[in-house]
């Protein structure tokens, strides 16, 4: 399980289950639970200012991104463009064979969609 560190659970919750495949498992003001509808992965997102998150890390997310594999990258896109979600880099083919789109997730996460490209060859 990841947490992602929030200052609006609520946008945070609805970006992620309007995007990806997520049920809200628990909802409170200072965390929430997602689960995905096969129960494979799990995503919580957490009060970036709650005294269980150490003080040196409540700061915006610098140096990573996460990355969900996914079957279409422009059904993502077409969902993320109607509720306007910030759109880095449309969906575009790769050399390594992925169709790849990146959004900035509302705590400035950088994600990473992408789903392979059917018969794509080395």
């Amino acid at each position: 399980m990841t947490n992602i560190c929030s200052d609006d659970l609520a946008k945070s919750r609805d970006f992620y289950t309007k995007l990806f495949d997520f049920n809200v498992d628990y909802d409170s003001d200072w965390f929430v639970h997602l689960i995905s509808k096969d129960k494979k992965l799990e995503l919580g997102i957490i009060d970036r200012k709650n005294e269980i998150v150490p003080k040196d890390f409540q700061n915006n997310p610098q140096g990573f991104y996460v990355t969900f594999v996914v079957d279409n990258a422009d059904e993502i896109f077409k969902i993320a463009e109607s509720e306007k979600f910030e759109i880095i880099s449309e969906p575009t083919d790769t050399f390594y064979g992925q169709r790849r789109l990146l959004l900035k997730d509302p705590n400035g996460t950088l994600m990473d969609i992408s789903s392979p490209i059917k018969d794509f060859e080395f």
